[in-house]
């Protein structure tokens, strides 16, 4: 099968990058206790820079009250920029641009990692999973300004750092998706109500994010908008709703990712629609703005169907958490050296951060394809996966 994934792409304001492999986020919960960078996480993303075209770290908030787990990076001060400097040099070995992806966890964080302040969302509605989720408290009006202020701060930082990009985590029931969800957002003022109002936070935070690029950013910087097609909770977001809501923001962001365990999944909500998720989204991008698939790609067949079915771009993740070198090794034909496996053992040769370890071990050991465990092994074609906020993180 041709490998049309390793030719190079131009995005429409102007920044190439020179093959179309996307190292999706994923977080390492190795940086310190106040957000910033450690040189397990430099270590980490070093291993794996040079291959893809564009590496996205794991997720940065913008605001204090914005952290959702421990060992999460931030980017709330000026006093992070050195060590994201370092990170973004570290990401960009050998040509590839580096992505920093930021957010706002909302009601999906604890008054424990809050350090005793109680979680804030668009309403004072607990999440439906875990099932001991806290009531967050409902965002005043100034707050949410706030917020908002804070994004383009951020974005402001990512430039002063030398990224190549900032990415909008608005999946995996984080803040942004919260204001656009009936389930979390269900405020009778300007914010919320009729769906275009639940658009309002997220529209205002990319037009914060724009200006700040337009003010600080010399070189072509990417915005990019990562989403989660549909929610299991009712009421809550459907496909139909997430297709409304790209026509909303295509015109607008530099690209869309999508957030999913499997580039084969259909609708979980509805069963009779078979086409896949990539397909269905990509009638509403193609030719508009660049579409990024995901899920489960391990093998370069797989990469060539994620094109084949739509997106612009894919994004590997798991498998470059086995095997750093993926592309280098699919680039010269050594597809039978490819790690398609990963050893306990071999994790700290992999610059594998040990809370990491740890993570991947309890929460991800069903589709890690650990050698110890070769017969418990799971997809995510038909489920929620736990990164898209159906399960706790440890």
């Amino acid at each position: 099968m041709s490998q049309n994934f390793l030719s190079n792409y131009t995005f429409s304001n102007g920044l190439s990058v020179k093959n179309r492999v996307v190292m999706s986020p994923m977080t390492t919960m190795s940086s310190f206790y106040n957000g910033m960078v450690t040189s397990d996480e430099i270590n980490y993303y070093g291993l794996r820079a040079g291959g893809p075209g564009i590496i996205i770290t794991g997720v940065a908030n913008v605001s204090e009250n914005g952290k959702g787990f421990e060992g999460e990076l931030s980017v709330t001060t000026d006093s992070m920029i050195p060590g994201l400097t370092a990170l973004a040099k570290a990401i960009k070995k050998d040509g590839t641009k580096a992505i920093l992806q930021i957010f706002h966890a909302g009601r999906k964080s604890t008054s424990k990692v809050l350090r005793g302040e109680q979680p804030v969302s668009a309403s004072a509605i607990s999440a439906t999973y875990p099932a001991d989720s806290e009531v967050p408290r409902e965002l005043s009006h100034e707050e949410i300004l706030q917020i908002i202020t804070d994004f383009g701060e951020a974005t402001r930082r990512a430039i002063e750092a030398g990224f190549d990009g900032v990415e909008l985590h608005g999946a995996n029931t984080y803040l942004l998706q919260q204001f656009f969800s009936e389930n979390s957002n269900q405020r009778s003022d300007e914010w919320g109500g009729s769906q275009k109002k639940r658009l309002k936070f997220p529209l205002a935070v990319i037009d914060s994010v724009k200006q700040a690029v337009k003010k600080h950013s010399k070189n072509p910087f990417l915005i990019g908008y990562r989403l989660s097609p549909e929610e299991i909770e009712t009421p809550g977001i459907r496909l139909e709703n997430s297709l409304f809501f790209v026509d909303q923001i295509k015109e607008k962001v530099d690209y869309i990712h999508l957030s999913m365990g499997s580039y084969k999944r259909t609708s979980l909500n509805d069963k009779k629609n078979k086409a896949t998720l990539i397909s269905q989204f990509s009638t509403h991008t193609k030719g508009v703005v660049p579409l990024i698939g995901i899920g489960s790609v391990e093998h370069p067949d797989e990469a060539e169907e994620v094109l084949h079915d739509g997106a612009d771009l894919i994004a590997i993740g798991r498998e470059l958490i086995r095997e750093p070198k993926w592309v280098q090794k699919v680039a010269i034909g050594d597809i039978a050296s490819i790690r398609t496996k990963l050893s306990p053992l071999d994790m700290d040769e992999l610059a594998i951060p040990s809370v990491m370890q740890v993570y991947l071990t309890e929460s991800f050991n069903s589709v890690m394809h650990f050698t110890t465990d070769s017969a418990n092994v799971q997809n995510y074609q038909d489920t929620l996966a736990p990164m898209e906020g159906f399960e706790k993180k440890i």
